[in-house]
């Protein structure tokens, strides 16, 4: 039998359909669209991958950031910090100054731009041999080696061992200190932002010379913790706020003169933690305010390297308590880290502008970077430095690594490898 669509010989063609012609240009066309509408979209993203990326900014062109408040230092002229995924090209090596080239202080990944940098030295005063070179060579003479350093954190601290005063009368001790208010302008110039008062030499002029102190650095702009006009302000935190975080840096001692020294609700005077109650209480108080805590304690006896069990059980103290990173000096000596609780301890960084023994240990001090995460995680480096004749030098890297395996040995189950980073074992 035959086909339908044959007949009488001959082939029978079947009807044509509009609407499957008119699917067919539909289809076409869609997807003609559907990749013109890719091209453009994914356009921008393809040159950037055809593109070599810029060079992050340079932390140490970078100025600190705004919002210090009345704690800020002055700030370098080199230029801002750039937003998250903004970059700018990163001055050469060779063009920048000789101390400012350091693997702790090399452009920094865009991801690293949530980070809070610390820089925290030791001792730092201005009275005796120190203050007739600062007069004679100028008072920025301590920072010309190392202010690239202390700039190119967003935040600089110092354990500040000495009033700033004329007022007040001497105490009868073996060394009393004091120094001028001349001298700091240029301290924050160099960057400073904040400094510890809690000390065994803060009220070397009386409780007249420790109110003046305080009035000065007022008038500076100067933060400080660690001493105050009561127990109020001497146990109250040096709050700053920078990068989205708020950071407290409180202040206790361990080292006083006698019970007279002790900040009360009537007298003015430090923030002792020969007992616990109080230092405890402030930290907790720091804890339920600010992003990150820091402790700087001054403690422990004169050129010993490693801390004593007193040492050890407040600092694990302090942490257990909420502090995120504790920092003391006082044996006007090195001494080793420790990471307890995952947080960091340093338990002395001696020296940084002091008068000069013939001690070879009293003269060599770090300063210590740190790196910290609004999640309350902190790295640090170290930069190896020889401190004499009131002027701190970078060392050399032979002495610095020396130094570095000197602090690996007296260090509690952490180790500082040969590019100055500390890291537990």
């Amino acid at each position: 039998m035959e086909s339908r669509s044959v007949r009488h010989g001959r082939r029978v063609k079947k009807k044509w359909n509009p609407f499957i012609t008119i699917g067919i240009l539909s289809v076409l066309i869609l997807a003609a669209f559907s990749s013109l509408l890719y091209w453009l979209m994914n356009r921008e993203d393809q040159k950037a991958l055809t593109q070599p990326p810029e060079a992050a900014s340079s932390p140490i062109a970078a100025d600190k950031p705004g919002g210090l408040g009345a704690g800020s230092g002055a700030n370098s002229s080199a230029g801002q910090d750039q937003p998250a995924g903004q970059q700018q090209s990163a001055q050469p090596a060779a063009q920048m100054p000789a101390a400012s080239v350091d693997p702790a202080q090399q452009t920094k990944p865009a991801a690293e731009t949530d980070k809070i940098r610390l820089a925290i030295v030791g001792d730092v005063m201005w009275a005796s041999r120190v203050e007739s070179l600062m007069k004679e060579k100028g008072f920025d003479f301590p920072y010309r080696e190392v202010k690239p350093y202390l700039e190119a954190a967003d935040i600089t601290l110092a354990n500040l061992e000495t009033p700033v005063t004329a007022k007040g009368k001497p105490l009868k001790k073996d060394y009393v200190y004091r120094s001028s208010p001349e001298a700091l302008p240029e301290f924050m110039k160099a960057g400073f932002d904040v400094v510890n008062l809690a000390n065994n030499h803060i009220l070397d002029y009386g409780k007249e010379g420790l109110v003046d102190t305080l009035d000065q650095l007022d008038k500076a702009g100067l933060k400080y913790t660690g001493a105050g006009r009561d127990i109020h302000e001497a146990y109250r935190p040096a709050i700053l706020e920078v990068k989205g975080m708020k950071i407290a840096v409180l202040g206790f001692s361990r080292v006083a003169e006698d019970q007279s020294w002790y900040a009360t609700v009537k007298q003015p005077g430090v923030a002792q933690t020969y007992t616990t109650t109080l230092a405890l209480e402030a930290i907790k108080k720091a804890r339920e305010d600010a992003d990150l805590v820091v402790v700087m304690a001054h403690w422990g006896v004169e050129r010993q390297d490693k801390p004593g069990k007193d040492q050890v059980n407040l600092a694990h103290q302090y942490i257990d308590g909420g502090a995120d990173l504790v920092v003391a000096s006082h044996p006007h000596v090195m001494q080793g880290f420790e990471q307890y609780n995952g947080k960091w301890i340093a338990y002395s960084l001696g020296n940084f502008i002091f008068t000069t023994n013939d001690v070879p240990a009293t003269w060599e001090t770090v300063i210590l970077n740190a790196a910290c995460t609004k999640q309350r995680e902190c790295g640090m480096e170290l930069i190896p430095v020889q401190t004499k004749w009131a002027q701190p030098v970078r060392m050399s890297e032979e002495d610095g690594a020396k130094l570095f395996n000197r602090l690996t040995k007296i260090s509690i189950n952490a180790r500082v490898d040969e590019n100055g980073k500390v890291a537990a074992r």
